[in-house]
């Protein structure tokens, strides 16, 4: 194909065929054989004037000039775009749409004669009018209607230029709500997607390589140590230690085995197995979980935010207004100008001032928020729900304690261990090997070679005694090693809740590990602000097993706890707090917690969350202090006191207006100063901080 060079720099070149040289879907398949191709680091192409940007490495820059000139229009491949490649193309998309508006607004101000710009705007109203017509149809007083009434009157007093700059801004706002939300569902498919290729299928002359898109259910594949699990399925041979923090939350491998069900998106750490195919990708557990966040997602979009409430509740006023002075003196324009001074203007002005200040004071704390009606709702919540690893833990296993049995003292045990555990890289063991280089152990290699048995543990030969460490199974019931009853007894008094993992040397148990997920230092402390802050309710909800979660509760002061649930489980427990009329608030971390997260009047996640959980979030913490949970309900409490104080002094001044310009006290030029000045004010005033540096709460006067 024949192409114009833009740009031609070491590692970078702008390539253009010309417009319409390919259509988007070919754009992309171009995008995705340029990004295969040995030394290109990336490739964007755009469609619309047939561009190709290229970033590469090393020499293959000529090699990338003959491979675009042998590129024949009729054989161009076909693909979907990326995630990358959807985001992109919607950041394009409103961009263009925010520029031209714009662009067509002010060449039409500063170029058009007056007759063209008039009926411009009149064609433009149309749609308001339309818009505000069907909200009246529905026997429904909103601000739809005020804004098609404000329009109205602006043609009325024979002001086009402000009605195209009201019509300007209300289009824009739109634009804007529609690219959040197009872009928030993308990113959250993006989060999800199992992206893998190729799997390795079983069949009776052994495993081929073929392409994901070939499989269908009832085949068999099999997964390595190290590769994500493509689809749901069950287990028909082999054993493997399996992360399943993707759907369950939790940091420890399971072990699965012969007749176990493994899921999509979670990864072999240990062994390899082979699964017969249940659900593929798209049907899997994890697309369940996407339709339930769609689900939630539809719900919460119809939800409206605190100012828009207000402004839709005092349009009544504004239109009550208005009406007599037309009865009462027969002049439209003194009725239409009534109309102007009204409440919804300084609502619709001071309101959005005061949450985005909220807003802009919550991310100057390391605290986002996508919308001030979720800062209201945290503001009214009643009841929280949290998850507990990665959210009130660190998520980080720590050895806890270390019991050793005569001979074998504690730093023996300790030791031995670490020695055992370093060569293999799972989060008990990172923990075994850490607590012993806090405590200067050396353990320089004093086995032979080892062995390790999948989901068991490590046996080796350690100063010519034979050494193996791991679970209560492999050491007692596998290896048959006696378990002294001293072991049982300190195992319920001092490892209840702990994983536990045992060390035997010479056929005899040297010593007991615990291992913990300990507790954020200041989880406590919050739960108990929390309800001296008025949450009701404190409710724990984890995939752990009840010994753990029984522990972890004790040490938090947390009555309410559910163990051993399912996301769905998080989710159904939201809306049955929800039902029973609560507000709720959920905090997590995972992609586990995003159906809870979806379905909660108010989604917080942590800071270290999945990409999924920040996405489906509302609000997202960014320092890894859950404090910050207590001062946010401090800043959204202020929030909403600064709201109905605003709407007192709106109300008051405004009502005062009105009633002195229909009895003549004001003339009508001196009433619209007088509105236009303390609308200015108290959007002034809306912009104050809400909390003092040291974190207390603003007294609002």
């Amino acid at each position: 194909m024949k192409y114009q060079i833009i740009y031609d720099r070491p590692g970078k070149l702008r390539l253009r065929m010309g417009k319409y040289a390919f259509s988007r879907e070919q754009g992309y398949g171009i995008a995705g054989m340029l990004r295969r191709f040995p030394g290109v680091v990336s490739a964007t192409v755009s469609y619309n004037n047939g561009g190709i940007l290229i970033y590469y490495e090393g020499s293959c820059r000529e090699a990338l000039f003959q491979w675009v000139e042998n590129l024949k229009r009729t054989e161009l491949p076909s693909e979907h775009p990326t995630e990358d490649e959807k985001l992109r193309e919607l950041d394009e998309t409103f961009q263009n749409k925010v520029i031209g508006t714009l662009a067509r607004h002010f060449f039409l101000k500063w170029f058009m004669p007056a007759p063209v710009r008039v009926l411009h705007a009149a064609f433009r109203a149309a749609g308001f009018m339309k818009k505000g017509l069907r909200t009246l149809g529905r026997g429904q007083l909103r601000v739809e209607v005020l804004d098609a009434a404000a329009i109205t009157c602006a043609f009325a007093q024979r002001s086009p230029k402000t009605a195209s700059s009201i019509m300007l801004l209300l289009k824009i706002s739109e634009y804007l709500e529609e690219y959040t939300r197009k872009k928030t569902r993308s990113a959250l498919a993006g989060s999800l997607a199992v992206q893998v290729d190729r799997v390795w299928k079983v069949t009776d002359s052994g495993d081929v390589s073929v392409p994901m898109a070939s499989i269908q259910p009832g085949d068999c594949i099999r997964v390595q140590a190290g590769a994500m699990i493509p689809v749901d399925g069950t287990v028909r041979a082999g054993e493997a230690m399996v992360n399943e923090s993707s759907m369950t939350g939790e940091p420890l491998a399971v072990r699965r085995t012969a007749g176990h069900t493994v899921y999509a998106g979670t990864v072999v750490e240990e062994g390899n197995i082979v699964a017969e195919v249940r659900k593929l990708a798209g049907k899997s557990r994890i697309q369940a979980i996407v339709g339930m966040i769609d689900q939630s997602e539809a719900l919460k979009a119809g939800i409206q935010g605190r100012a828009e409430r207000l402004a839709d509740s005092i349009v009544p006023f504004s239109f009550a207004a208005s009406l007599p002075t037309l009865l009462l003196t027969r002049n439209l324009t003194k009725a239409m100008s009534v109309l102007m001074v009204d409440y919804s203007c300084a609502m619709k002005l001071s309101i959005p001032i005061a949450v985005i200040s909220a807003m802009k004071e919550a991310a100057g704390r390391r605290i986002l928020v996508k919308g001030g009606k979720f800062m209201e709702a945290y503001a009214q919540a009643d009841t929280i729900i949290f998850d507990k690893t990665g959210t009130l833990t660190a998520a980080e296993p720590k050895v806890a304690c270390v019991i050793p049995f005569a001979p074998w003292s504690r730093k023996e045990v300790l030791r031995d261990a670490a020695c055992l555990e370093e060569h293999f890289p799972h989060s008990v063991a990172r923990a075994i090997v850490a607590q012993a280089a806090r405590e200067n152990l050396k353990h320089e290699e004093e086995h032979a070679k080892v062995e390790y048995v999948v989901a068991h543990g490590i046996s080796t030969i350690l100063r010519e005694q034979r050494a193996q460490i791991g679970s209560a199974h492999f050491i007692f019931e596998d290896l048959g090693i006696p378990c002294p009853k001293e072991a049982q007894k300190l195992e319920e008094e001092k490892m209840h809740g702990l994983s536990v993992i045992y060390l035997a040397v010479g056929g005899r148990l040297a010593g007991m590990i615990g291992i913990e997920d300990p507790v954020r230092p200041e989880a406590a402390s919050v739960m108990e602000q929390l309800r001296q802050n008025g949450f009701r309710h404190i409710i724990m909800m984890t995939g752990d097993n009840e010994a753990s979660a029984g522990r972890a509760c004790r040490e938090l002061g947390i009555t309410e706890f559910q163990a051993q649930v399912l996301p769905e489980d998080k989710a159904a427990m939201v809306k049955k707090m929800k039902g029973e009329g609560h507000t709720v608030v959920m905090v997590g971390d995972g992609i586990n917690d995003s159906p809870a997260l979806a379905a909660a009047d108010v989604s917080i996640a942590m800071k270290d969350s999945s990409a999924l959980a920040r996405e489906v979030a509302d609000v997202t913490l960014l320092s890894e202090n859950l404090e910050d949970l207590i001062l946010f309900r401090k800043l959204c409490r202020s929030l909403m006191k600064r709201i109905q104080r605003n709407y007192g002094w709106i109300l008051g001044i405004n009502t005062s207006l009105l009633v002195s310009g229909m009895a003549g006290i004001l003339p009508p030029a001196t009433a619209a100063l007088l509105h236009n000045g303390s609308t200015m004010a108290i959007s002034g005033l809306s912009m104050r901080p809400y909390l003092r540096s040291s974190g207390t709460e603003e007294k609002e006067r």
